[in-house]
């Protein structure tokens, strides 16, 4: 039993590290059960924290990990939702976020900050003096807000001074949680360079592979002639057979020799978007699959990547055989290996590259400013992770600039300039919008004159267009005259066709009021614990606008007992 036990915090103390503090609490009284993982890739960006079931409910008493004191209040209908982090004095920031509301004098603190700026979405910075916490004082509920997908808490350890996030699991957590679960394989990716082939193809290729009696996974035979990169598509179950949570860490040996190798331990934000050349971001688009790569073509700062040999790619060589050795790996050590036997050798080519080779070359690393008719996009540099071929047309004022397949990485600015013919109150009205399908996707558009602009991080399809609706009020929650004397909040759902919601505002009796928006379920929410109303008859007026300021007011009255 002591050399099982032994073994046990051997493996699970395998990638920890001394340095970090180990004496935080659990911020949820329940057994952990993660649904999120650090570095787990998401849309755009790694996940910067630990996503915490709450059993399905919302409600659940948050606790501050250790003593501090609330140094941020982030209220939200995006993002995080409602998020509060705590600063404590060994050099660490906690985040608790997609919180239902604080607790005590902090969810007084963010009302009266609500009221006095008049809007639901606030953001604070409090003094060390004023929300010192305890370790295991309630701080708040456990929500659904903002951009969660079901209710959970987004939990995250961040460096003070520098505001990198750092793996929580660093910080003791590991004792809160059995993870006996090793990481699964679902696909290799072998992919050719410069005009290789490699197993009779000149495109990316899926290799077969096959699963051992001891978990791990043999490859079949990879037959190249010149330079190829390999791409996995993996996953860890963490907690529960149930969950497909990220890795922690990947090591590839090539003949024995470590050739490249990422860990999540810690990474800025600014790295995030990093993301989309980390996997194969078109695969991704077109098939919605997650294929880590392991090489990359240009050099780019993700401080994930810890070894990087030739950035990962291998140069098969006349008279030569290699094996490559992938190792996947969770953070409590459980580990599975892939073995891929690869092999120089020239074969006849069954599946030929057709990619056309398309018209503008696209230069990433300097300014490109691309310009027809009256449209122009300007491209900073380092806007691209590679160089690539692509189509830039202009026809019948539809703007094609490449296509959504290829990742941005900063934002692109696009330009119509000089247009006529439009009254001047539909100028008002025009954006430049992403054309998807029949659809119009809304872009932020600045306008001086008869010019319009936008920055975007996206390809594809552009075109001008107009958004004359106004956003929709309906569903009221009562009946206009009645009597809500024993309700605890009355709702109204609101939307827009299509530039989206930009503000929303109540007023009862001509006095503003706190109106709660989720826009998943596209609800305004008002607490009648605010005491905001009158006894008898009471007057509300809501009014919101879009984007381009199209406005819709709706009026009615309910009545009050004391």
């Amino acid at each position: 039993m002591k050399k099982i036990l032994a073994f046990i915090f051997a493996t699970s103390s395998l990638f920890s590290q001394t340095d970090y503090p180990s004496d935080f609490i659990s911020p949820l009284s329940i057994p952990l059960d993660f649904s999120g993982s650090f570095g787990e890739l998401r849309s755009n960006h790694f996940h910067s924290g630990l996503d915490m079931k709450t059993n399905s409910q919302q409600g659940l008493d948050v606790f501050a990990v250790a003593d501090g004191y609330i140094s941020r209040i982030k209220i939200s209908s995006y993002g995080y939702g409602k998020a509060i982090y705590i600063t404590h004095p060994n050099g660490y920031t906690t985040v608790y976020g997609h919180l239902q509301r604080a607790n005590g004098v902090i969810e007084d603190f963010i009302k009266q900050e609500q009221y006095k700026k008049k809007s639901f979405e606030v953001e604070m910075f409090p003094g060390p003096n004023e929300l010192p916490v305890k370790q295991g004082e309630v701080i708040a509920f456990s929500g659904n807000s903002g951009g969660s997908g079901g209710p959970h808490l987004h939990f995250e350890f961040r460096e003070t001074k520098t505001e990198k996030i750092v793996n929580p699991l660093y910080f003791g957590y590991t004792k809160f949680v059995k993870d006996k679960f090793r990481p699964n394989l679902q696909g290799i990716m072998v992919y050719p360079m410069d005009s290789v082939v490699v197993n009779k193809s000149r495109k990316p290729i899926l290799v077969s592979f096959n699963k051992q009696a001891d978990g791990n996974y043999v490859s079949s035979k990879v037959v190249a002639n010149g330079k190829i990169g390999f791409a996995i598509n993996a996953y860890d179950n963490c907690t529960n057979g149930y969950n497909r949570n990220g890795l922690f860490k990947v090591n590839a040996y090539l003949n024995g020799v470590l050739y490249y190798e990422y860990e999540f331990d810690k990474f800025a934000f600014n790295e995030s978007r990093y993301i989309n050349n980390f996997i194969d971001y078109e695969v991704f688009k077109t098939k919605k699959q997650r294929f880590q790569k392991l090489f990359f073509n240009t050099a780019y700062p993700l401080s994930v990547l810890k070894k990087d040999k030739h950035n990962g790619i291998i140069n098969t060589q006349p008279n030569a055989n290699y094996t490559l050795r992938i190792e996947m790996f969770d953070f409590h050590g459980n580990q599975t290996n892939v073995s891929i036997p690869i092999e120089y050798g020239t074969e006849i080519v069954q599946q030929e590259d057709t990619t056309p080779v398309l018209p503008y070359l696209m230069k990433s690393r300097i300014e490109n400013n691309f310009t027809k008719d009256n449209v122009s996009v300007y491209v900073p540099e380092n806007a691209f992770y590679d160089d690539f071929r692509f189509n830039f047309e202009v026809n019948d004022g539809v703007l094609v600039f490449g296509n959504e397949t290829i990742p941005v990485h900063k934002n692109i600015t696009i330009t119509y300039a000089n247009i006529e013919g439009l009254r001047e109150e539909l100028k008002e009205k025009t954006f430049i919008a992403s054309v998807d399908g029949k659809s119009l996707d809304y872009n932020a558009t600045k306008r001086s004159g008869n010019n319009f602009s936008t920055r975007v991080r996206n390809l594809g399809e552009f075109k001008l267009a107009q958004d004359t609706i106004a956003p929709r009020i309906y569903n009221m929650s009562f009946e206009q005259g009645k009597n809500l004397s024993k309700n605890k909040t009355f709702s109204v759902l609101i939307s827009d066709n299509l530039s989206g919601i930009d503000t929303y505002n109540a007023y009862l009796n001509g006095e503003w009021i706190l109106m709660e928006y989720d826009y998943k379920t596209r609800k305004l929410v008002h607490d009648l614990a605010d005491k905001k109303y009158m006894e008898g008859k009471n007057e509300l007026k809501i009014i919101v606008t879009d984007n381009l300021q199209n406005s819709t007011t709706f009026e009615t009255h309910f009545f009050m007992n004391n």
